[in-house]
């Protein structure tokens, strides 16, 4: 494939309940936009059949990549592997859980297109989801918000756009446990959001655990 202007790159870990809609939310919506794509899927050392599962994919469909761990490393190495592997213009990083929107891609191309380096995703609403999690998160937020310098905008994830000169300077960087939501706030660069109603798991269980997350706010405090 040639001339790539999108690359959606999408962590997996023991999804095998929910990679087959979400490879063909992902297809429909990136259809619309009539420009080149890739899909890179990075399996997270899954241990059900997400692997087998997703290289079916890759076999029926020339635009899907597949990125296997040896183990479990985390999210965060997941999303760095898939931007390191990307070749896009643009690069938009969506977990597979349906949670994100992949329709919000579309606002977040128009935005990009306008002429922002980064556009990320801000929940307006967050669904399906337990006090304690709204509550912790957003405490988090609010939190390292305070303790730094830096703008990282509150209720945000992972799910957002990046320019290709922004991925190129996030893969320049050294650090090895990544807060990349962090980094890409420190990076600069031209900078906006859409909001959005962030959904119910579409399938399976969540993949961050309490333990995961106090390591990923560790990592994010301890980082900025």
């Amino acid at each position: 494939m040639h001339n790539i202007v999108y690359s959606v790159v999408v962590p997996l870990y023991n999804e095998e309940l929910v990679v087959k809609e979400s490879y063909k939310r992902l297809k429909d919506v990136m259809d619309t936009t009539c420009e080149n794509y890739e899909i890179i899927f990075i399996n997270d050392g899954s241990i059900d059949k997400t692997r087998n599962i997703t290289e079916e994919l890759c076999n029926k469909d020339e635009k899907i990549k597949l990125i296997n761990f040896s183990r479990n490393f985390g999210h965060q190495c997941a999303i760095t592997a898939g931007m390191e592997n990307s070749v896009g213009k643009a690069v938009i990083v969506i977990d597979a859980d349906l949670q994100d929107p992949p329709e919000v891609m579309l606002e977040m191309i128009k935005k990009w297109k306008q002429g922002y380096d980064v556009v990320y995703g801000k929940r307006a609403k967050r669904e399906g989801e337990s006090f304690f999690k709204k509550f912790t998160a957003k405490s988090f937020y609010r939190l390292l918000k305070n303790m730094t310098s830096i703008d990282i905008p509150v209720d945000t994830g992972d799910f957002r756009l990046i320019d290709r000169k922004v991925c190129n300077t996030l893969n320049s960087l050294p650090e090895r446990n990544r807060y990349v939501r962090g980094l890409v706030s420190w990076v600069g660069y031209k900078q906006t959001f859409v909001e959005f109603v962030r959904h119910e798991r579409f399938a399976g269980d969540s993949k961050y655990p309490l333990k995961k997350m106090m390591k990923l706010a560790f990592d994010g405090i301890t980082s900025f």
